[in-house]
């Protein structure tokens, strides 16, 4: 989607720090970080949202899980402890209309935050 700033930085035309890509991802930081660790997860392949997904998708989608996986050991928050975030919608927070994963960690992420 040629409006769409993930694809736009996906294709490079919008540069980003990149923390992960291989042929199906890329996570890269935040540029507004919540958490001392702050990386978007996404597909390369433009999905808007959950709501979109299809079982052709599962794959992609344990793909995504997996480098969540890899970035935790890299950034050094496997061990303590991370979140894996995903806003889904308009009230569900989603801002930006491409499917993507806000992995947080190197704080206390206790819930209901204090």
């Amino acid at each position: 989607m040629s409006d769409c700033i993930f694809c736009k930085i996906v294709s490079g035309e919008i540069p980003s720090k990149k923390v992960y890509e291989d042929d199906y991802i890329l996570a890269f930081y935040d540029i507004s970080p919540e958490a001392p660790v702050h990386v978007i997860i996404i597909p390369k392949k433009h999905i808007q949202s959950v709501n979109q997904l299809n079982a052709e998708d599962g794959e992609l989608i344990g793909k995504i899980f997996l480098s969540a996986k890899e970035i935790t050991k890299k950034l050094g928050v496997s061990e303590k402890g991370y979140r894996i975030v995903n806003n889904c919608g308009e009230q569900g927070g989603q801002t930006v209309q491409h499917l993507h994963y806000h992995l947080l960690g190197g704080r206390d992420m206790t819930w209901p935050p204090g």
